[in-house]
């Protein structure tokens, strides 16, 4: 082999350990960062995002008290202030309010929910009023149940989504929702709500999804997915073609517990608890950007560069302070300051990196 191959094997073997080795971010976690009015709890907090004045949303499930979380209202908008004091409740007891899944800001500070039990996705503008509604839930006179999975997937039709996930938008203000649980796929509409064409079904190929849970995208127009089942992030242009796509490969470290259940077991168990399975994605302000994704084991969140190279990870499992019970949604309105939303600890931490405090990772 020519000398310029022996190097540029030795290079990529370098890469590749540097890869497995990601230094630990150190960070603190904000206490008491958003301040709830007396007798008001959170339940599961699905969503966070933060608007350009810095008002923090929260999509929760709760006020579910009546009934099982399909048939009841598991679904809450809550806004507080950049000091973390509680404004509002927002679309309190509207129609699409059924099982809580994510939410998220646009540029003109417009605020998207994406509501996984009714199938439907709905803008509010910045006053709270509802803007635009995409989807339909089922009727309760048509004897209404969750979708299931079914071999073969029924088809999916236009303008209808089976339990979706989340929300994006390009430069131009296309709208990009991932319809991530059943039909696996990503929906794209203009800007003015009309339909114009999806990409995706289930499956374990390049382009095909199991479950896309959530989307983002960069300031170029692509879109990153957190394909969470396949344990990968798949990312495409604006029209649905496939750019690359890469893998969270980071050693789980030793003695970890997972926030719930045993311990996972790759190829047997649910791939969504399996390590560097990504639940988010989030892609920071320019002009130079960063995307964050956590995972549910080992409960950690992740630095990366918009190629995929993780830079750095911070946090575990646990139900402390700076440890996390399945980040569902990060905001991140700068590269050194991030909202998680947690399921199982029912709460949203606010954290503060310190990425100049970073030592080397020691070597293995």
């Amino acid at each position: 082999m020519k000398r310029s191959g022996c190097l540029a094997l030795v290079l990529l073997a370098a890469s590749a350990a540097a890869q497995q080795m990601p230094p630990e971010i150190p960070f603190e976690s904000v206490p008491d960062a958003l301040k709830l009015p007396p007798g008001m709890n959170l339940g599961e907090a699905t969503g966070v995002a933060v608007n350009s004045k810095g008002h923090v949303f929260v999509f929760t499930r709760s006020n579910s008290a009546f009934g099982p979380a399909f048939g009841a209202a598991a679904a809450q908008l809550l806004e507080f202030g950049p000091d973390g004091t509680f404004l509002r409740e927002i679309g309190r007891g509207i129609y699409a309010w059924s099982f809580a899944h994510a939410v998220r800001v646009d540029r003109d500070d417009n605020i998207w929910c994406v509501d996984k039990g009714s199938d439907m996705v709905v803008k509010f503008d910045p006053e709270g009023h509802v803007a635009m509604v995409f989807g339909r839930k089922k009727e309760a006179s048509d004897e209404a149940a969750p979708w299931t999975h079914v071999t073969p997937p029924r088809p999916p039709v236009d303008g209808y989504f089976r339990q979706p996930t989340d929300v994006t938008w390009n430069a131009q203000g296309d709208i990009f929702i991932s319809d991530g649980y059943v039909n696996s796929r990503i929906a794209k509409y203009d800007r003015n709500g009309n339909w114009l064409k999806s990409w995706g079904e289930p499956g374990s190929g390049p382009g095909q999804f199991n479950n896309p849970h959530n989307i983002a995208s960069d300031a170029r127009g692509n879109i990153y997915v957190a394909d969470r089942g396949n344990l990968r992030i798949q990312v495409f242009d604006g029209d649905g073609n496939l750019l690359r796509q890469f893998k969270l490969d980071v050693p789980v470290p030793p003695g970890v517990r997972p926030a719930i259940g045993n311990m996972p077991n790759p190829g047997t168990g649910p791939p969504q608890h399996n390590p560097g399975s990504p639940w988010t994605v989030c892609i920071t302000p320019g002009p130079k950007q960063f995307l964050y994704v956590s995972d549910a084991f080992p409960g950690r969140v992740y630095k990366l560069d918009l190629d995929g190279r993780v830079l750095g990870v911070l946090g575990k499992s646990g139900k402390q302070l700076k440890e996390f019970g399945w980040v569902h949604e990060i905001a991140c309105p700068a590269e050194n300051e991030l909202y998680v939303a947690e399921i199982l600890n029912w709460r949203v931490q606010k954290l503060i990196l310190r990425p100049d405090k970073v030592t080397a990772a020691p070597p293995r």
